[in-house]
């Protein structure tokens, strides 16, 4: 069927090795349960907010218990930045295996499966004797955790088309970006009653809390009949012509390396704000909040007033657009083009960079997805691998030229923010295809130019 936001002369890609591209009429019977799913749009949001919000609370409440886990486990500094670097990894390579399984089995299976190992996996870290271990079950922790990421976006994909996907992808991002902001606030407040091991047990509460909402509110979004019968090999295919689908890969590519410009400014702004341009802890608190409420609000204005009257490409567009010349602007001020330059004009730039990724990161993701309905979980896994492989070769970039300088934190996020731009002009090239504005509702396109 025609895919609402316009599509290239290629169409939707096939989700197996021989199948058309032509989506098969949902039954029914499941389009009746899906339309009912729907209907509780608001517990929906919740749920897979929840899961969304997941990873980053994972990391971030962690964040503040690093030099107390160095002390408790008398290990290295080093080696307990491993237990970081472990839960990222697991993250990414988790959703590649998550994605292809969810498109088989179904949606609430491998979730709960997810759900339960992530429980235990956080459960064996707050009582881990040694940091060994604790690295070990950190990967665990994110492999298992990978689940909600991936397959919170497959739901959404399952549920809804069109100017619909595209609104709730900027509606998720009202949770998933307040939760980076609130994970390392709640560490800290944990920490003045416990001490690291509490952080741990909350999370396994939390992850407890979440296992049973999905358990009892959150059905089956992919119906028997829409669902792979293939195995590893068949997985493998799916992701090959998705990756070979250029706009696609396009869209996938854009995202994330908008994504490693917003990981360069996480790894980068607590040094440059506080160590280069004297900012107090407080200070980064305050500015690292504001450019949260930038992004998140930016997105609600994607989702509430451009969609629907702007098509996604234009809306993307402009986000990269943006992101490029704020990154463009900090360059040129932290590598004193313009003088010597205090803390608000970087803060300014750093601000208008976060609040574009609000146009950038949901859109690329909606129109993704919705050239492929019946593979969406292997779309999402490439989706979310790729951001967050991109995003961790970017991150220790941003210190490469020592500790007194900002310049390469916006070399990282120029030379990530034209990349993204380049991918989507010379990939999905937008031009070609369609350009009005998405006015479908779920299971409808809007008419291709």
């Amino acid at each position: 069927m025609p895919e609402s936001g316009g599509q290239d002369t290629q169409g939707p890609i096939p989700t197996t090795a021989d199948a058309e591209p032509v989506e098969a009429p949902e039954p029914p019977k499941a389009a009746a349960a899906t339309a009912a799913l729907r209907r509780t749009s608001l517990l929906v949001t919740l749920v897979l907010g929840g899961l969304t919000a997941l990873p980053p609370l994972s990391m971030d409440m962690y964040l503040p218990a690093l030099p107390e886990v160095t002390d408790a486990l008398r290990s290295p500094a080093a080696t307990v930045q491993l237990t970081l670097t472990a839960c990222l990894a697991g993250m990414a390579l988790g959703q590649l295996v998550v994605g292809p399984m969810s498109d088989k089995w179904g949606r609430r299976r491998p979730l709960l499966i997810g759900m339960v190992v992530y429980v235990l996996a956080t459960a064996v870290c707050a009582f881990a004797p040694n940091v060994e271990l604790l690295i070990s079950f950190r990967l665990l922790q994110g492999l298992a955790g990978a689940a909600g990421i991936v397959i919170a976006r497959a739901v959404v994909r399952d549920l809804y088309d069109g100017v619909e996907m595209a609104r709730f992808f900027s509606t998720l991002m009202l949770i998933s970006g307040v939760a980076p902001v609130v994970a390392p606030l709640i560490g800290g407040q944990v920490l003045r009653l416990t001490d690291w091991r509490g952080v741990f047990v909350v999370l396994t509460v939390i992850g407890v809390l979440l296992t049973a909402v999905v358990f009892k509110w959150l059905h089956e979004t992919l119906p028997v009949e829409r669902r792979h019968s293939g195995g590893v090999g068949e997985a493998l295919r799916t992701m090959g012509g998705l990756l070979k689908d250029r706009v696609f890969t396009g869209y996938m590519l854009a995202g994330g390396l908008a994504f490693a410009a917003l990981f360069a400014y996480i790894s980068a702004s607590p040094f440059v704000v506080q160590e280069i341009y004297g900012a107090s802890p407080q200070t980064f608190s305050l500015l690292f909040g504001l450019n949260s409420v930038g992004l998140v609000v930016v997105g609600q204005i994607n989702g509430k007033l451009l969609i629907g009257r702007v098509s996604l490409d234009k809306a993307l567009g402009f986000g990269l657009a943006v992101i490029t010349l704020a990154a463009t602007a900090l360059l040129l001020m932290t590598s004193g083009v313009f003088g010597e330059v205090g803390l608000a004009p970087i803060a300014a730039g750093l601000f208008v960079l976060m609040s574009a990724m609000g146009l950038a990161m949901p859109n690329t993701n909606a129109q993704a997805l919705m050239r492929t309905p019946n593979a969406a979980g292997s779309a999402s896994a490439l989706l979310g691998t790729s951001s967050f492989l991109v995003g961790a070769v970017a991150s220790p970039l941003v210190g490469i030229a020592g500790e007194a300088t900002a310049v390469p934190m916006a070399v990282v996020q120029l030379a990530s923010a034209v990349a993204a731009l380049l991918c989507f002009l010379l990939l999905c090239r937008p031009w070609q295809r369609g350009q009005q504005p998405l006015t479908g509702t779920a299971g409808e396109a809007a008419p291709q130019k």
